[in-house]
């Protein structure tokens, strides 16, 4: 039973970046602000523009990534590493 969790996680973890590549870079462009900062106090934070940022660096498109927000080329790697170190241990459970 836990075996068969792990086989529905990790084809979720598969499935998400191909949604993702699917999607057209300007999906999560438009819309209203869930940002509470935004919302509360009317001042963007940190990680304002950070889920438009990278759909567009999915997408290579590095100037409207960057305009979003600056972070994203350091957020990004980070977010590559941990997603495949989580893909390589749900992996691993499954083997063993």
């Amino acid at each position: 039973m836990k075996n068969n969790i792990y086989k529905i996680y990790l084809g979720i973890l598969v499935l998400i970046p191909i949604v993702l590549v699917i999607l057209p870079a300007d999906f999560f462009d438009s819309g209203e602000t869930i940002c509470f900062s935004v919302m509360f106090f009317d001042k963007q934070c940190y990680a304002c523009g950070i889920t438009r940022s990278i759909q567009h660096l999915i997408h290579l498109d590095f100037l409207t990534a960057y305009s979003y927000n600056k972070l994203s080329v350091i957020i990004f790697p980070l977010l590559m590493m941990s997603y495949y170190s989580e893909v390589k241990r749900i992996f691993n459970k499954i083997r063993i």
